[in-house]
């Protein structure tokens, strides 16, 4: 059954499927991966990259990596790869499909490796970000807004009660200000 569920999850993720009112979104294609590999019976752990396409050997198993796919970066940081396992038995040279499917960063446990040796897990998407540069916005005037050219200084009348009030609330602002610094000046040498 949570072969089933992590099968669904991972179409609903990377092909776009919409499920009841989910949006979809875009997963960039990365050149390569960073694993991490362990085998139990020595406790060694090793991190390392590989190519997309390229095969590795750890130990006794062979992993090849088919993708590796991140969401835009305005998304939860994921990074999904798919990758194939498999090891060769030494008794009549046959290889055995140890996995098989996408590995998820954040949640190894979804689509995991089952070998009672060896386990590998996905860190990270490795390579040049292929995600395409945001747009550069543009500059919002006065006229954009309100639809009507913004008011020169000189068109405004200086008998108006808005040009007086603005005034006198400048001045209440500076005077304040020259309060505060004089407080915070004769007592910036005190402790106490």
């Amino acid at each position: 059954m949570k072969k089933i569920l992590g099968f669904i999850f991972c179409l609903y993720l990377l092909t776009g499927i919409p499920f009841a009112n989910a949006q979809v979104s875009t997963w960039y294609d990365y050149d390569g991966v960073e694993l991490r590999a362990l085998d139990k019976t020595t406790a060694r752990a090793t991190t390392f990259k590989a190519k997309v396409g390229q095969t590795l050997k750890f130990g006794e198993i062979f992993v090849k990596v088919r993708a590796c796919r991140k969401p835009p970066s305005v998304e939860k940081e994921e990074s999904a790869s798919f990758i194939q396992v498999w090891e060769k038995d030494k008794q009549n040279d046959e290889s055995q499909w140890v996995f098989s499917g996408w590995m998820f960063a954040s949640s190894p446990a979804l689509s995991a490796m089952d070998h009672p040796v060896y386990d590998v897990w996905v860190i990270g998407c490795t390579g040049a970000n292929p995600e395409p540069e945001p747009e550069p916005e543009e500059e919002v005037t006065d006229e954009d807004t309100t639809g009507e050219a913004p008011v020169e200084q000189s068109e405004i009348n200086e008998d108006s009660s808005d040009t007086i009030k603005s005034t006198e609330q400048e001045e209440e602002v500076s005077e304040t200000d020259k309060l505060i610094e004089g407080l915070i000046g004769d007592g910036a040498g005190e402790t106490p």
